[in-house]
């Protein structure tokens, strides 16, 4: 029981992230439930107990007030990764996240920033062949060139979900954007 996790839903029922999946851990559900934070969606078939109480453990739950999402998806490795295709931008290569690195387009020391337009995934020995130079000093064409993504572009990015990971109660509310069958 230690490890259940509870799936966080906006006020909306959708989930509030995808990537990463919006997750907490059912003793912060709990916590948010008696705080009347958040609405009490599905359970486990586990139960908490206390010397007067047995409650079972939330697997679901929806803010009660709305949380407007930011426009533009958070600055990470993962969504550098996911917005590249787990590809390196100079050779190609599709790796798993573990195998990739991020590279500065301008280097660092020549002033270059860690941003969305000046940071790709590379795999390490393409990394290390550029160094600290500039793709074209190195002569090593980036595949595509680097952009702030939106948030619409890394979902549908997203590794296709396994639902065979995830607790029966939450796949309703994971496959809200996906097309219904006939």
């Amino acid at each position: 029981m230690m490890d259940l996790q509870t799936l966080v839903l906006n006020a909306d029922y959708r989930p509030l992230s995808y990537n990463p999946l919006s997750l907490w851990s059912w003793k912060d559900a709990f916590t948010a439930l008696f705080l009347d934070r958040v609405t009490l969606v599905a359970s486990y078939d586990v139960e908490a107990r206390s010397p007067s109480r047995a409650l079972r453990v939330p697997s679901v739950v929806a803010l009660k007030n709305y949380v407007t999402l930011a426009r533009s998806p958070a600055f990470t490795r993962y969504n550098i990764y996911l917005r590249d295709s787990f590809s390196c931008q100079y050779c190609g290569l599709r790796l798993p996240s573990g195998g990739l690195t991020f590279d500065h387009v301008n280097p660092r020391s020549r002033g270059g920033l860690s941003t969305w337009e000046n940071v790709v995934a590379a795999c390490s020995p393409c990394n290390l062949r550029k160094a600290n130079r500039t793709p074209y000093e190195a002569e090593m064409p980036l595949l595509t060139e680097p952009r702030r993504p939106t948030r619409y572009e890394l979902h549908h990015r997203q590794p296709e979900f396994d639902h065979r990971d995830y607790h029966h109660t939450w796949l309703d509310y994971l496959y809200w954007d996906s097309e219904l069958e006939n």
